[in-house]
């Protein structure tokens, strides 16, 4: 076998392990945020080893220059809309988990509607 067969399996591997580990982090924490987390950096990571074993194995072509933008834009891609969806959720009010509160005590996406505020304020000054 030749190195470059045994490098790119090894990258290929890492990179199917890291997507491994990303969708059990999506099925396994508890809050909308630390899924999001777990899936942004693990998928990014996953998707650059994977790139990287193929550009080992395609050898320093143009192909390997492609394979090389693909891997940038994704890094960015990846991250911005990361970010972009976290702040999202935030200013919608979605609640982070906190330490100690019991998984599924609260819906973290429900968001009071006008009727429920509306009612409070008035339970509120009663």
């Amino acid at each position: 076998m030749d190195i470059r067969v045994i490098l790119t399996a090894l990258f290929l591997a890492i990179g199917c392990f890291l997507f491994l580990v990303a969708s059990i982090g999506v099925i396994r924490f508890p809050d909308f945020f630390t899924r999001m987390h777990a899936a942004g950096k693990a998928d990014s990571l996953g998707q650059a080893c994977i790139i990287i074993g193929l550009m080992i194995y395609s050898g320093f072509t143009q192909v390997s220059l492609k394979l090389l933008l693909i891997m940038i834009t994704v890094f960015i891609i990846n991250t911005t809309a990361t970010h972009y969806l976290a702040k999202a959720a935030y200013l919608k009010g979605v609640k982070p988990w906190v330490k100690g509160s019991k998984y599924g005590e609260t819906n973290p996406f429900a968001v009071p509607s006008a009727a429920n505020v509306v009612a409070k304020k008035a339970k509120a000054k009663r």
